[in-house]
């Protein structure tokens, strides 16, 4: 059941949130060359000479992907606030960062700095670092274990079409003149502001209310509210049980939680899948677009529009992942799409190397980089960041995102900024690279994710515990050791510091 609720809070989160960060995955590719344009003058006016070539590649390979680094500041510092400020507020507080990199980007012309315009970059990188930790957090909390996938999807979803905003606004036509590219980084004050104005009027997310505020009333109308319907007995009883097993538990740290053994191969699925998502390839093909199809040979003036095939297709396929992930499931889904992406990239690896031979071969590459980029958004694309939040209980699910973050922007930043030199060195052969860790991802998943399709938290749990040599007794005595009083004794604390008065005797 889709609330209405449940439905605006998706998309208001997501187009301030996701949204902004496929948009400045690709909105530095159309006014690249003018960018460089305005480095080299700021660099004469300053010192008297042209900067040198290889000088103007570092700056530039530091523009582009500083704003991994800045994501993984904001990953780290995600924890400490979602558990302070809440999920809804942490993503409202969020857009302070964004307004900020906004202003620092869009005036740096103005005011003759490329630094401003890489200082922005990496407050926008914050923005982001919190916003892909915070915004699943909040979806998987917020919505029915029936529909959480394909809701997870939507930050996905609003990645690609992010993506794809950029791509349009950076036409010719629009903003991408020289001129008018400090309006492409202004645009990005729009979805924050709102996203300002709409989210206050949503509730919190009513497990982070009920778990960690202990307040029972406003988990209750925030279920209500989300779910559209009065009796949320159920869902609340349901959250009640994964309490039982951590309700004297603080909330785990990082090295606590990988020292848990019961979550230990848990952890090491969101790192595998984590690291793929950012290793397999695809943020190069964004961050170079047009440098590829102009080795592909299509004619310069024709690449912006030949570039907006591939926001399309990348939309198209994510929407198609979130219709189907609830009928087919994650496992499918993301082998699946790792394993196309093998194929795509041998294929495309070899009509880079043979095109001058042969006319159409150029065609061949463009259909390639459309068809690896599809593969990517059904599956790859989406998934890892669904898989992050059912995989652990409510106590470790911040640590476990500042994990996936961590690894996530490490990640984006060493393909951002290794990727011009991969592509020098190995010439066509760069993509084999990428090749090798989808086909390494794909192999891991196949013999280790089980499918979360519609389970609880609990149920996921229980799946993890033979892989982790433990038993259920065992993992649920191991989320936070050494802590755990008699059934009685525990019964007794969880209703004094719930109840307050509120709770009703029958949902206890």
């Amino acid at each position: 059941n889709w609330s209405g609720s449940l439905i605006v809070a998706s998309l208001t989160g997501a187009f301030g949130s996701s949204f902004l960060y496929g948009y400045n995955l690709s909105v530095v590719n159309a006014p690249a060359v003018y960018i460089k344009k305005f480095y080299n003058e700021t660099w004469e006016r300053r010192y008297g000479f042209s900067v040198d070539e290889s000088t103007l590649t570092l700056l530039w390979s530091i523009t582009v992907s500083i704003f991994a680094i800045g994501g993984l500041v904001g990953a780290i510092i995600v924890t400490p606030i979602v558990k302070f400020f809440g999920r809804k507020c942490t993503l409202l507080l969020n857009n302070v960062f964004a307004v900020t990199a906004a202003l620092l980007m869009s005036f740096s012309l103005l005011a003759g700095s490329f630094e401003m315009l890489i200082l922005g970059r990496v407050i926008m990188g914050v923005d982001a670092g919190i916003s892909l930790s915070a915004l699943p957090m909040y979806l998987s909390e917020i919505s029915p274990k029936e529909i959480r996938g394909s809701l997870g999807q939507v930050t996905a979803i609003f990645i690609c079409i992010g993506v794809f905003t950029g791509q349009v606004l950076g036409l010719p036509e629009i903003f991408g003149q020289e001129s008018r590219w400090p309006y492409l980084f202004a645009a990005i004050i729009v979805p924050s502001l709102i996203q300002v104005v709409i989210l206050p009027f949503l509730p919190e997310s009513p497990r982070y209310l009920l778990l960690e505020k202990h307040n029972s009333s406003k988990a209750e109308k925030a279920f209500q509210t989300f779910l559209g319907k009065d009796d949320v007995s159920h869902e609340i009883e349901e959250v009640l049980a994964e309490s039982r097993v951590q309700r004297n538990t603080k909330l785990v740290s990082i090295l606590q939680l990988l020292r848990t053994r019961a979550a230990r191969w848990q952890v090491i699925t969101v790192v595998v899948t984590m690291g793929c998502y950012q290793l397999c390839g695809l943020n190069a093909i964004w961050y170079y677009t047009n440098n590829i199809f102009s080795e592909a040979g299509i004619n310069h003036e024709t690449i912006p529009y030949v570039t907006l095939s591939t926001g399309a297709v990348e939309t198209l396929a994510a929407v198609f992942s979130g219709l189907v992930i609830e009928r087919l499931g994650r496992r499918p889904l993301l082998i699946g799409g790792f394993g196309l992406m093998v194929v795509f990239f041998a294929v495309l690896t070899v009509s880079l190397t043979l095109q001058k031979t042969v006319h159409w071969l150029p065609y061949l590459s463009i259909f390639c980089i459309l068809a690896i980029i599809a593969s990517f958004c059904i599956g790859p694309g989406g998934i890892p960041f669904v898989l992050t939040g059912e995989f652990f209980q409510q106590s470790q699910r911040p640590a476990a995102f500042m994990i996936a973050g961590t690894v996530n922007w490490l990640s984006n930043f060493v393909v951002g900024l290794l990727f011009p030199f991969i592509q020098s060195g190995l010439q066509t052969y760069c993509f084999l690279v990428f090749a090798a860790i989808c086909f390494a991802g794909a192999t891991y998943l196949f013999f280790v994710l089980p499918e979360t399709k519609n389970k609880t938290f609990h149920e996921i749990s229980q799946a993890f515990a033979k892989r982790n040599k433990v038993s259920l007794e065992m993992q649920e005595m191991n989320h936070y050791p050494g802590e755990r009083k008699s059934s009685a004794e525990q019964e007794s604390n969880f209703t004094s510091s719930v109840d307050n008065g509120e709770t009703k005797k029958g949902i206890v």
